[in-house]
């Protein structure tokens, strides 16, 4: 018959929490003296984030506009920060001429590593002004 073995490590952390971890169930406990208990695993696991600059609402509606103008999209059409250029019918040109249209609005050079990663108005906004604000002093 075949033995498991398990380590025990414990370690003081500041604050008077304690660390345990045990080798073999890939997993840690944290707590703080019985107050509050967190549980930590190892085991992978998806997490999708979504980082927003959250650009000026003024650049957005440049952004939008530009991208109705580039698309010949109707002026009541409904494109808004969370609109995808793949929804409102823009194909990869279109893509290229959009991002065109925002350099030369807004006197910026966007890299195509970054313009391939556009895929929203927002994150084109979002963009613009990280590029904006990088060239300022």
């Amino acid at each position: 018959m075949a033995s498991n073995s398990i380590t025990v490590r414990s370690l003081l952390l500041p604050q008077r929490l304690a660390f345990n971890s045990i080798a073999g169930q890939r997993s840690s406990l944290i707590s703080s003296y019985g107050r509050r208990n967190v549980f930590f695993s190892s085991q992978p696991r998806s997490v999708h984030l979504k980082v927003s600059c959250a650009a000026k609402p003024e650049t957005v509606e440049k952004v939008c506009k530009i991208v109705k103008k580039q698309l010949a999209l109707p002026d009541d059409s409904n494109v808004s920060g969370e609109s995808k250029f793949a929804a409102l019918g823009a194909d990869s040109l279109d893509t290229v001429e959009i991002v065109m249209g925002l350099e030369e609005e807004f006197g910026i050079g966007v890299e195509e590593d970054s313009a391939q990663s556009i895929s929203t108005v927002q994150e084109a906004a979002d963009l613009i002004e990280d590029i904006i604000s990088k060239q300022s002093p």
